[in-house]
């Protein structure tokens, strides 16, 4: 049974803002909706089901694009399954005030049930799996024949499957998976994301097979009113 985590609203910001379930009306939410249709209109045959959300660095904000995200595909009514899938600093359960004691890296090494290690969230239809004990090997497990299986598991119960996982140009975990999911976007962060830097980790997701949607250039401000928005671009 997938567990229902108790808790109001404020518990759902810790250290992120999820401002597209907080703040809905505001301009960044309404960006995050945008880039949401753009994805949907990338594919016209059919829907989009997974999703790899990385960056070139750290501290780009790739994880808060990602939780922002999962929540306006639940508020479309789909049923999302959000991965917190750094094995290394994963942050999915400060952001959403879950318990990381059982996750992702239980279930991939067949310790736990993946319904049983998925966490409810106070947003219907919006699912959390938690990063899990932080392993010695995370490329391995995310390259194992049971990240496969479990994918295929997933497609059973969930709509769309959203991996927040580390940047590109630190590790090759990113590459892994987006090697085995339907499609893939960067997040770069202006003013801080170097061009080379940008450059080199579109090279080596699209080395690994990704389809790389596009860019989420993040962090820009609006002059009229100084707000940050997102914006979406394909490659």
């Amino acid at each position: 049974m997938v567990r229902k985590k108790q808790g109001n609203d404020k518990a759902l910001t810790a250290k992120r803002r999820l401002v597209a379930h907080t703040n809905p009306k505001l301009p960044i939410a309404e960006q995050y909706r945008t880039v949401r249709s753009n994805i949907q209109f990338s594919n016209l045959d059919e829907d989009i089901r997974s999703l790899v959300m990385t960056s070139s660095g750290p501290g780009e904000g790739k994880s808060t694009t990602a939780a922002n995200l999962a929540i306006v595909y639940a508020q479309q009514g789909k049923r999302v399954l959000l991965i917190d899938a750094d094995l290394r600093k994963p942050t999915a359960h400060f952001s959403f005030r879950l318990e990381n004691y059982v996750g992702f890296t239980n279930v991939l090494t067949r310790k736990a049930k993946l319904l049983d290690a998925v966490h409810e969230t106070n947003i219907p239809n919006l699912s959390v799996l938690t990063s899990g004990p932080i392993p010695p090997n995370p490329s391995e497990l995310l390259a194992s024949k049971n990240m496969d299986a479990l994918l295929d598991e997933m497609y059973e119960t969930f709509d769309f499957i959203l991996f927040d996982t580390p940047p590109t140009l630190a590790v090759t975990d990113a590459q892994v998976l987006a090697n085995k999911v339907e499609a893939t976007i960067l997040v770069i962060s202006s003013g801080k994301t170097e061009r080379e830097a940008a450059q080199k980790a579109k090279e080596l997701l699209l080395n690994a097979k990704a389809r790389l949607l596009g860019v989420i250039l993040n962090n820009r401000k609006i002059e009229d009113g100084g707000h940050y928005y997102y914006y979406y671009g394909t490659n």
